[in-house]
């Protein structure tokens, strides 16, 4: 019976055990229906743990090949020659004179925007003289002027765009002016939705040079009146980001593997260029990771600059269009915003607008490696090429993990093999030139 064992029976004839489990039945479960983290129907996501064991993996699996070129070749890197890529002579430096230069296309730049704003001219001359830049570029070393080309291209790309918002600024100022038949003053106004404390600029207050610089050395490609400004600038996030790009630099050795490929039959060929894909590759993250998120996250924080979404999640990729449109966010606002709309509001078709975006990058692609190592060769440009029957497979035939899994085997593979290509045949050109050179008197 129940009250012989020392239990109690309640008025409702239940029975008390006298134990933390009598008043709380959920206690006598301990399972329920679930699954798995690791399962993808799990819907769990928080994987930074795995993120920093595959961080510590990847710096020891590596710390034996370091030590053992460093026991074995010494230290290669010739603080000398890092400046020689530079400059082809320490007293005659044409890279950083470009650099300077190029303040003059800002200012004329700047001054024909001020004339535009009161006088009705057109004149786009600072745009195309900036593309001849690369006739003084070819005769610098190929280093200097990488740096040199892309600080000009980029320069290219933010005047046009800040030529393109002044003339939608005047032709709306037009239009208000012609529906109000009178003239339109642009005050400035307090603002403080989310942009800091200040003044909202509106056109032609906008026609500065504080404003036009400040565009300039901005991380953005587009240009606009009043940007997004952060209330302060945090010290700390400075310090960090400063470490990471120290800590990233490094010169990779790859002169004992620039054996000539026509010395090699097809398998030793592919296998030569599988065994540099995977450092190439992890090169590639390095300068990613370096230049989109810490060099541009330290000039957007020296200059308060709000938008930092220099990329987008590229990383989970389950198609190619996807991969370009989120891996470099600058410059995918800027062929949306100056070049894709404005072809579909001339009635160009949706299909031809990606086409021509597409071969504008492939284009500058090629422009941007071609010009600083003086040689013509295809390899960027059929890179971007390969990119478009990818796409249409991945699309139709991948889904989910594998068209993920595709996207990063053409990162692994097809970007890194361009990059060899271009580094083995400016390999070549160079050996054979100095082969060429030397022989008997």
């Amino acid at each position: 019976h129940p009250s012989e064992q020392g239990h109690q029976v309640t008025s409702e004839g239940q029975v008390n055990c006298g134990c933390i489990y009598s008043n709380n039945p959920s206690f006598l479960s301990c399972h329920r229906l679930q699954e798995s983290l690791l399962s993808s129907s799990s819907g769990y996501s928080n994987y930074r743990g795995v993120l920093n064991w595959c961080v510590v993996m990847l710096v020891l699996s590596n710390a034996r090949l370091f030590l053992e070129n460093l026991l074995k070749y010494g230290i290669l890197v010739d603080p000398i020659q890092v400046v020689a890529l530079f400059v082809k002579d320490p007293y005659n430096m044409p890279a950083v004179c470009l650099v300077i230069v190029s303040n003059v296309f800002v200012l004329v730049a700047f001054y024909t925007e001020r004339r535009l704003s009161v006088v009705s001219f057109i004149s786009n001359n600072i745009i195309v003289s900036i593309t001849h830049c690369k006739h003084f570029i070819m005769s610098l070393s190929s280093v200097g002027g990488a740096v040199a080309l892309g600080v000009y291209t980029i320069l290219f790309l933010k005047l046009y765009s800040y030529k393109d918002v002044n003339k939608w600024c005047r032709e709306m100022c037009y239009a208000k002016a012609r529906s109000l038949s009178r003239s339109i003053s642009c005050p400035s106004v307090s603002w403080s939705e989310g942009r800091g404390v200040g003044s909202q600029v509106t056109y032609p207050g906008n026609l500065t040079c504080r404003d036009l610089y400040y565009f300039v050395f901005a991380p953005t490609l587009c240009y606009e009146l009043n940007f997004p400004r952060s209330p302060k600038i945090r010290k700390s996030f400075l310090l960090r980001r400063l470490c990471e790009m120290v800590s990233s630099w490094m010169v990779p050795i790859i002169q004992s593997s620039m054996k000539p490929l026509e010395d090699m039959d097809l398998s030793r060929m592919v296998e030569h260029l599988l065994r540099l894909a995977v450092p190439n590759h992890l090169l590639w993250l390095i300068f990613f990771y370096t230049f989109f998120h810490s060099a541009m996250n330290f000039v957007a924080e020296l200059l308060q600059f709000g938008d930092r979404e220099f990329y987008r999640d590229w990383w989970n990729s389950e198609t190619v269009p996807y991969f370009w449109q989120n891996w470099n966010i600058p410059v995918h606002k800027w062929c949306l915003r100056h070049f894709y709309k404005p072809m579909l509001k001339r009635g160009v078709s949706k299909w031809a607008g990606q086409s021509a975006v597409f071969l504008a990058s492939a284009f500058f692609h090629e422009y941007l490696v071609s010009v600083p190592l003086k040689m013509l060769r295809p390899w960027a440009f059929l890179g971007m090429m390969a990119q478009l029957p990818l796409a249409w497979f991945v699309a139709c035939f991948l889904r989910g993990n594998y068209g993920n899994a595709a996207v990063w085997i053409s990162l692994i593979i097809g970007q890194p093999f361009a990059v060899l290509m271009y580094v083995h045949d400016y390999y070549v050109l160079q050996h054979r030139e100095e082969s060429a050179g030397v022989g008997p008197d």
